[in-house]
């Protein structure tokens, strides 16, 4: 059976209907094993269990019990207190509920003291453990060593209430029950409530008949016992225990920031009874294991998020300088289906849709996205969930989708079924109890295989999620880069322009140790080709020189048009080099004559060179090279001029 079909199943959710309506915290009854008093404020005994009766309405100091009024007094802080009951070593524990100090005496076990030294031991062997697993194997078998029950289980609550066996310590004769699961009615709302309250229970007997409890005025099932070491226990669960076989049990709450995830349980064959001290003992290592599993968990969620947000840096970093976005997110070293687990995935941005991996086809995936809408959707199921969009892509059993900003931009996962087996402690339906809300008869391990489901995507949803913030925000970073780069850009050339060259010499500080140069070129007579050719090949001129500049400069150089018939060729790192040999390069470049469409034309060019030194300032610059230049006009053209 499926978990997820189970916290559905309308046999469940009627025994968990019931279940809500046993008075757990009421039931007006103590354990056979012990006695209660409650006092009010006066020290009159105004609550009593039965054995207790006789003291009913007289006076905590008429029962002649010094140990006893010691307890009154002070067992809220001392717990518990040792005293001598009816002639027996006893521990009193004691609470305050309601106006009422409620003492109850508890006879030392049989077997006398338990070393609470061991408990320390096991804490501190605990404590070294490095993995949750790890932790949990070791806790069940420090348990048991100390405690000698038949059987010590740690559960672990999963997301929908159902539970889990993960980790056994037992008797060898004992059928093992690791790895089973078992349904939330086991353990119903009502009653982890009560788990998370109180950390520590103890069921002595499951066949011992409760012992009522009496009171002066108020009816004895209002009176709260939440708190209470000797509640009852509900004849529901008396009934399950009785069915696995169990006579006793102790259980300790795995309790992290006010959620129940997880219990430890001991139970026995026969009748054992755990003394009150070596139980507290027990409830600090319980709270310990809650502490050391809740930073385990946490540890490995950082260091996933810590991964996952360097890997989504990889994939995004090259948005920035792509030309297909698509080609980025899907075809590079790291991809969106690296970072959101799925057998395959659909980008749509910008209108364009592009797929990788397993996809059913686009026509059906554009019907989904239209019945879906804008909202973002997640499915493990979608054959139950939503029968209409399984019909539209079979062979998808899980489908999220995280839609984008912009309008119709989308990105959208899918799994496949992942089948999967799943082993129950007894069938947990109907043909396994006397009546639908009956606890089961039998836990023989019952085994099936779920189906129409896949992996779930857990964490995965937030981290899609913010993969599409993040996919948003580096598109609009990337246009805006965009807008700005083509405000730094030659509109007819592509080079940089004379804002671009501002910026840069006003935005750096003192030239390099590696020295630059500035080679101011500007083309002789250039009107006369306008004049004679037209602008058109005018264009095609400034076109061609714009190139043969790239082409002729070295790789680090940048080649810049301020405007019209005017370049600047920027030359970082010229120590050592002849950097008039470049400059005279450049202009034989030029002179070569240029075919376009309409004419063979011959242009030449003046270049004005400036090498500033290390350490000197970059202001001036361009008005030095721009005086060069002129200086190599006046020479005759067709040169350089430093």
């Amino acid at each position: 059976m499926d978990p997820a079909q189970l916290a559905l199943d309308p046999d469940e959710l009627r025994r968990l209907d019931e279940c809500a309506k046993e008075p757990i915290r009421t039931p007006g009854s103590i354990q056979a094993h012990g006695t209660l008093l409650g006092i009010d404020r006066t020290g009159l005994i105004a609550v009593a269990s039965e054995n207790a009766s006789d003291w009913l309405g007289h006076l905590v100091a008429e029962l002649g019990n010094a140990e006893l009024e010691y307890a009154v007094r002070s067992g809220h802080a001392i717990d518990p207190v040792r005293i001598t009951w009816q002639g027996e070593a006893c521990d009193a524990i004691v609470h305050h509920r309601d106006a009422i100090t409620i003492v109850e005496i508890e006879p030392l076990p049989e077997s006398g003291e338990y070393a609470r030294t061991a408990v320390v031991g096991a804490i501190m062997r605990t404590s070294q453990a490095s993995s949750e697993e790890e932790l949990r194997a070791a806790v069940v078998t420090e348990i048991r060593e100390i405690t000698g029950f038949d059987r010590v289980m740690m559960y672990h609550f999963h997301d929908d209430g159902h539970g889990e066996v993960v980790a056994e310590a037992r008797a060898e004769e004992l059928p093992p029950y690791l790895g089973l699961h078992f349904p939330s009615s086991d353990i119903p709302p009502q009653a982890r409530a009560l788990y998370i309250s109180k950390i520590g229970r103890t069921i002595a007997s499951t066949e011992a008949p409760g012992i009522p409890l009496v009171a002066l005025a108020d009816d004895p099932r209002t009176i709260d016992l939440s708190d209470a070491e000797l509640r009852t226990v509900s004849p529901y669960h008396l009934q399950f225990m009785r069915n696995m076989g169990q006579a006793s049990s102790f259980s300790l709450s795995i309790v992290e920031s006010g959620r129940l995830v997880g219990m430890i349980t001991c139970a026995d064959r026969g009748e054992r009874r755990l003394p009150v001290l070596l139980r507290r003992a027990l409830e600090v290592l319980a709270g310990q294991i809650a502490l050391q599993l809740a930073s385990m968990r946490q540890i490995s969620r950082l260091q996933h998020m810590v991964d996952v947000r360097a890997r989504r840096a990889e994939l995004l970093a090259p948005l920035y300088a792509s030309d297909d976005i698509h080609a980025a997110l899907l075809g590079g070293t790291a991809t969106v289906l690296d970072l959101v687990p799925a057998d395959g995935v659909l980008v749509r941005i910008a209108g364009t849709s592009r797929m990788a991996g397993e996809t059913p086809a686009l026509g059906p995936i554009l019907q989904v996205l239209e019945r879906v809408g804008s909202t973002p959707f997640v499915s493990e199921c979608l054959l139950t969930e939503r029968p209409d969009l399984a019909e539209l892509i079979p062979g998808v059993a899980g489908l999220l989708i995280v839609p984008l900003a912009e309008s119709g931009d989308v990105l959208v996962f899918f799994r496949g079924e992942l089948a999967r087996e799943i082993s129950w402690l007894g069938d947990p339906g109907g043909t396994n109890r006397p009546d639908e809300l009956s606890p089961r008869t039998s836990f023989a391990t019952w085994r099936r295989t779920v189906r129409d489901r896949s992996a779930p995507w857990g964490t995965v949803v937030e981290e899609a999620a913010e993969l599409g913030h993040e996919l948003e925000v580096a598109l609009q970073r990337r246009a805006e880069a965009q807008l700005a780069e083509l405000a730094m850009r030659d509109a007819l050339t592509g080079l940089y322009n004379r804002r671009y060259l501002v910026e840069r010499l006003a935005t750096r500080g003192p030239v390099g140790e590696a020295g630059k140069a500035m080679l101011f070129v500007d083309l002789d007579d250039f009107k006369s080709v306008n004049d004679a050719h037209g602008h058109d090949a005018g264009d095609a001129v400034i076109l061609e020189v714009a190139n043969r500049l790239t082409e002729s400069s070295r790789e680090q150089d940048v080649v810049v048009r301020l405007g019209g018939d005017e370049f600047v060729v920027l030359l970082d790192g010229v120590i050592g080099e002849d950097v008039e040999a470049i400059a005279d390069r450049l202009v034989q470049s030029i002179a070569v004559p240029i075919v376009t469409s309409r004419a063979v034309l011959s242009v030449t060019a003046s270049c004005g060179v400036v090498v500033a030194e290390p350490g000197s300032p970059r202001v001036g610059l361009l008005e030095a090279a721009d005086a060069a230049m002129y200086r190599a006009k006046h020479a005759g053209r067709n040169r350089i001029s430093l």
